[in-house]
């Protein structure tokens, strides 16, 4: 049978999600439990990679497994061996066909800016000293909504095929203490948020323009786009599925 599992981290301490050798991640940690708990090897299939230090408030894997008789169960056993920094919400039954990042319809993600120093976020947000031009940085947010390849925001020497992107929603909004950067898209390609949001905020200090970024995705050169911000301030926030490959049980 095949079972989605839904979970949060928090990246700090993890060099990403994806497995990679010599270095810690969120997806060993999540197989390692799972297989001491069900004692037998755990694959677990990610919605996407999240880089070094990015944390996710929901994120999703798929996973084959014979029947799990109580998945409540289950679900209290992982997070009382789990470390602090990571949590399962839930584990669902899916299609046999299901894939949690092919089958993905949206993703969104949140930027968190920190306008004032403060102690409290110096770990979860990025502290911007000199001062922001909110309007301008939304009037260039939501050029990215008229445009669908990427490149220049891309990491460079990566080996996607496409650099299509279909951007539905990308805007600023004060929340509290925070400045918050939400954008939503069918896909992302590596280190594209954080270099849309190093981008937008040379337009917010008045480093460069609204319609140098017109300029920018044109040119589909990296270079000519902003500074990738640090990753402690990115999160990725929910993922959507299409209700029909969840199965209903009962």
């Amino acid at each position: 049978m095949k079972y989605f599992l839904q979970f949060s981290y928090n990246g700090k301490v993890y060099h990403g999600w994806q497995n990679q050798p010599n270095a810690i991640t969120v997806q060993q940690i999540l197989e390692q439990t799972m297989a001491t708990i069900l004692r037998e090897p755990v694959s677990l299939m990610g919605a996407g990679r999240t880089d070094a230090g990015v944390h996710a408030k929901q994120m999703f894997a798929h996973f084959d497994m014979n029947e799990i008789s109580n998945i409540p169960e289950l679900v209290y056993k992982l997070n009382a061996m789990l470390p602090d920094d990571i949590a399962v919400q839930t584990i669902v039954e899916v299609t046999s066909e299901a894939h949690a990042r092919f089958d993905a319809v949206s993703r969104t993600y949140e930027y968190w800016v920190i306008p004032q120093k403060n102690p409290f976020f110096s770990d979860s947000a990025h502290y911007v000293k000199r001062p922001l031009n909110v309007q301008k940085m939304n009037e260039a947010a939501q050029l990215l909504l008229q445009f669908n390849d990427f490149e220049c925001f891309s990491k460079s020497n990566t080996d996607v095929h496409t650099y299509l992107c279909e951007i539905s929603e990308a805007a600023w909004q004060e929340k509290g203490v925070l400045l918050v950067f939400t954008i939503t898209a069918n896909r992302f390609l590596r280190n594209m948020v954080r270099a849309i949001v190093g981008t937008l905020l040379d337009v917010g200090s008045g480093k460069s323009t609204v319609d140098d970024v017109k300029a920018i995705i044109n040119s589909k050169n990296r270079s000519k786009a902003g500074t990738s911000v640090p990753a402690k301030g990115l999160y990725l926030t929910k993922v959507i599925y299409p209700k029909s490959i969840f199965i209903k049980n009962g």
